[in-house]
């Protein structure tokens, strides 16, 4: 009988390969990371996808170096198809050499090509110094900047995430982090040797940074918060850019119904402030509609939500912080975000109360109209469907980034009466003006008068008493969406911005 190999001796062999591979860096390592209260990358994969889902690639990619240090795959969220790339950070500290920049491309690669979402989990260390030479060899991030507007992209960073590995999260249409996770260009060693500067990870890219810099959207307290949420997240989203948003099945909550509750929220003094998180709470399907970056630019919320059982993104003024008025950051938010909400369809819903564009000096020195230029550039760019509702007011530059500017595109343009617009307020108006008492007195009737006259040249498409205001929008939004009557167009957009 000849020596010759066996089917059984084959696939010995590989299971031996493929079992070394999932011990990852070791039970010791793996034990410690856990010790620490983390997941490990293939527990983190495990936890975000639908049971069983996973199917991995490149697996023997790195030989003796598990998986090369990074975990991919596709798999399933809520029965839906994702791609999904885990670093192991128990393997020679999740950084990237040539075999697991080849594995981070082809992820990427196949998101766009079968038009399914990126999900990216990071831990890494970046770039390895293995002595080998890429030479005229594609780079990962060119995959994932071709993901951008196209694809739906995620990144939750779950611990250390430096160099070349932290640079999707930017690139992301959305991006969440852990309690205990720093993001920067560079670790603190590298930092303590380019500059003198010693500083800890927390202090150079921890939320306290990260969040604030406007870089990270979002946080979570644990490893499972942060896959929680983006699952909770890409649910609002379709499959790709060719497709459009899932709605879920209409129930009591989705159906028409009146708003008394407005008319105790949206006090008629534009002087007192109001929480415009209890308007959406009570305009929309629930209050468990999805924040995005409530930690950065609070003067605007940006919120994905339901409206009859369809996902929407929504645009909000704040009046609770600077009486509403749009700052910069508050206006790169809104513009990065409507570009996210743009490319992938979904309605936008914009609720405006805001004295206009924050002036002074502090404000310029911040490149406010640079900003504003911005939020207005995406919301005038977007071809998504848009509805308008003005609450109290609306001035200057400021009402235009909220889509009131006729012959943009809106498919449904409200106001309550008494609403008060156009270049600045009555009292701004009087002050500069030096105006006396009975002038001053006059410019108030005019302003409180303001949006009669506009409805009476259609510069709204009516003005609503508050208990209308879901059935208005949803109404317009169910419309709408009749325009839906074939696969959306070839996507032939740019990337979005950052």
């Amino acid at each position: 009988m000849n020596d010759s190999q066996t089917w059984d001796d084959t696939l010995t062999d590989l299971d031996r390969r493929r079992a070394r591979v999932r011990e990852m860096g070791g039970p010791e390592r793996v034990a410690a990371h856990r010790d620490r209260g983390k997941l490990d990358a293939r527990a983190r994969i495990e936890h975000l996808l639908d049971a069983g889902s996973f199917q991995e690639f490149g697996t023997l990619v790195g030989g003796e170096v598990a998986a090369d240090a990074v975990v991919t795959g596709s798999g399933l969220i809520d029965g839906a198809p994702v791609m999904v790339g885990a670093e192991d950070f128990t393997t020679l500290a999740g950084s990237i050499a040539p075999g697991s920049n080849s594995k981070r491309y082809r992820l990427a690669e196949l998101a766009v090509r079968n038009r399914v979402p990126l999900v990216m989990l990071l831990e890494g260390a970046g770039f390895r110094p293995t002595g080998d030479h890429y030479g005229r060899t594609p780079t990962d991030l060119l995959a994932q900047a071709r993901c951008s507007g196209r694809v739906p992209m995620v990144t939750g960073v779950l611990g250390a995430s430096a160099g070349h590995g932290a640079l999707v999260a930017p690139v992301s249409d959305f991006s969440i982090m852990s309690r205990a996770a720093a993001i920067f260009t560079a670790g603190p060693p590298v930092v303590k040797v380019s500059t003198g500067e010693d500083i800890s990870k927390e202090d150079l890219g921890g939320p306290q940074v990260a969040l604030a810099s406007g870089l990270i959207h979002n946080l979570a307290e644990t490893d499972t918060g942060v896959l929680d949420e983006i699952r909770r997240y890409l649910s609002y989203f379709p499959p790709s850019a060719w497709s459009y948003p899932p709605s879920r099945a209409a129930d009591d909550s989705a159906a028409r119904r009146r708003t008394p509750e407005l008319l105790e929220i949206v006090s008629r003094d534009n002087r007192r402030t109001y929480d415009m998180r209890t308007v959406l709470d009570t305009v929309f399907d629930g209050p468990d509609w999805f924040e995005v970056q409530p930690e950065f630019g609070s003067a605007i919320i940006c919120a994905l939500a339901h409206l009859g059982g369809h996902p929407v993104a929504v645009v909000a003024n704040q009046p609770q912080v600077l009486a509403g008025s749009i700052d910069a950051e508050a206006a790169d938010k809104a513009a990065h975000f409507i570009s996210v909400a743009d490319s992938f369809h979904l309605p936008i819903v914009f609720l405006a109360d805001n004295p206009g564009m924050l002036p002074g000096g502090a404000s310029e020195r911040d490149a406010i109209l640079r900003s504003g230029a911005r939020m207005f550039v995406a919301q005038t760019a977007a071809t998504t469907i848009k509805l308008h509702l003005t609450l109290r007011k609306a001035y200057g530059f400021g009402s235009m980034v909220m889509s009131l500017i006729s012959f943009d595109n809106q498919v449904g343009t409200f106001a309550y009466p008494g609403a008060t617009m156009g270049a600045m307020s009555a009292a701004a108006l009087s002050n500069a003006s030096h105006a006396e008492q009975d002038v001053a007195a006059a410019l108030r009737e005019m302003e409180l008068r303001a949006s009669y006259h506009s409805a009476e040249h259609m510069g709204f498409d009516e003005l609503i008493d508050p208990v209308e205001t879901r059935n208005a929008l949803l109404l317009s939004l169910q419309r709408a969406l009749c325009a839906r009557q074939a696969p959306a167009q070839p996507v032939t957009r740019t990337a979005i911005m950052p």
